[in-house]
């Protein structure tokens, strides 16, 4: 399609944003079902002992989905975004299977490799055709709206299969639900949803930095910009590294330590689906919110709520006090969750957003691997909640870091993106 048919933002491209949504919500219910059952499914069926060894599932999920976010990105830039979502979809189809029919735990690892691959090529490939659709103007509230339906996917799977778990145990009934919901994924990125590169070829017409400086960067000098060069995207990388952090403790450890004090597995779902269903309702007007104020106001303030959350941990003991520690937390993700990649966008350009979207979650959902080897040691020696105590220092560091080195990138989409690159 030429670019002369199409046009930017929300109201021209609702059906093909809508789709997109919908298909992003059903990438989130495959993570939902692992975050409930899976942690028991270690300890219950598998008997683990270890708490490293039970959080090496959250481990080799992030170990795939932060490089091939990087991966999809740079994908999605040259093949376009619909090829690789669909590779995304067909990474999901065996993972419910691979769990149901698990004999041993290595096998369970194995699957959330597989997750990991499907999470960071269909989510990351959401994300980026929202992006083209709606154009610079709309960024904040087209990422609030993805990861919206993408954890609201996950909130409302969590609950479900919390009470399918504790119905009819954790196998094989709520990783049946998933295996539909791969297959209408699947479905969807095949027959329904378009092709939306065409929209950041328009954008990039528009863009008012030179021509010679617009090319394709080589990926190596992306991914050197977004990690260390320059100093607010560093800032926005470590920040979302950070909060996978905290995401991954939530995920591992608090339904073990829910176990330990005899709550239900519906309870445990419960107070799952709470943390990511406020996260995900709140972040639908945080996206929006940032695109009149700012993106660095957001990010800071998420960075110390979510530290505040994590600090409440080392307290809690009451389930009243769990789902208090699940709301902070939820808050604090959503004020961070879609902001910081909506500021990634303002500081790239359009050329090679893609790649730098791809680096950032790279760096964002590398948190899961390092968090799920630091915490799951850290929690067998020194004990959960104490491991939770150390990690609301860190987070609140990271939102220091963020007031220190963060420039504001809401006009950065007006002044041709990152200044060095």
């Amino acid at each position: 399609m030429s670019t002369r048919q199409l046009q930017l933002g929300l109201r021209p491209n609702i059906g093909q944003f809508t789709l997109l949504a919908i298909n992003n919500a059903f990438v989130g219910a495959m993570l939902g079902i692992e975050r409930t059952v899976v942690p028991v499914l270690g300890q219950r069926t598998f008997h683990l002992a270890s708490l490293a060894v039970l959080l090496s599932f959250i481990t080799s999920f992030g170990l795939v989905k932060g490089p091939l976010n990087l991966v999809a990105g740079q994908l999605g830039d040259r093949w376009g975004r619909k090829p690789v979502l669909i590779f995304g979809w067909l990474f999901a189809i065996p993972v419910p299977l691979l769990v149901i029919f698990a004999p041993s735990w290595t096998l369970v690892v194995l699957a959330n490799l597989l997750l990991g691959a499907n999470q960071g090529f269909a989510w990351s490939m959401t994300v980026t055709s929202k992006i083209d659709l709606v154009g610079p103007k709309r960024r904040g509230l087209a990422l609030g709206v993805n990861e919206f339906t993408g954890y609201i996917g996950v909130s409302l799977i969590s609950i479900v299969a919390g009470f399918l778990a504790s119905t009819y145990g954790p196998r094989p009934v709520p990783f049946l639900l998933s295996e539909a919901i791969a297959v209408v994924g699947l479905m969807m990125a095949l027959v329904i949803i378009r092709e939306t590169l065409p929209f950041a070829r328009l954008e990039l017409q528009a863009h008012p930095q030179p021509k010679e400086s617009s090319e394709m960067l080589p990926l190596g000098k992306v991914w050197r910009l977004v990690s260390f060069q320059d100093n607010t995207l560093f800032a926005l990388s470590q920040a979302g590294l950070v909060n996978k952090l905290s995401d991954t403790a939530i995920w591992g450890l608090v339904p073990v330590e829910m176990a330990k004090a005899h709550m239900t597995d519906a309870q445990i779902g419960l107070v799952s689906g709470i943390y990511t269903f406020t996260w995900s309702v709140l972040q639908l007007g945080a996206g929006a919110f940032s695109d009149r104020i700012g993106r660095k106001f957001p990010i800071v303030v998420g960075q110390l709520v979510n530290a505040a959350g994590t600090a409440l941990v080392f307290v809690t003991h009451s389930f009243a006090t769990w789902v208090t520690m699940a709301v902070l937390m939820g808050v604090g993700t959503a004020l961070v969750y879609p902001v910081l990649l909506s500021a990634v966008g303002d500081a790239s350009h359009p050329s090679w957003r893609g790649a730098a979207l791809g680096v950032y979650r790279m760096w964002r959902d590398g948190g899961y691997a390092v968090g799920g080897i630091l915490l799951g040691f850290g929690a067998d020696l020194l004990g959960i909640r104490s491991t939770f105590a150390l990690l609301s220092i860190v987070v609140f560091l990271s939102g220091i870091a963020v007031i220190v080195l963060m420039k504001e990138t809401i006009d950065t989409q007006l002044e041709g993106g990152a200044n060095d690159a």
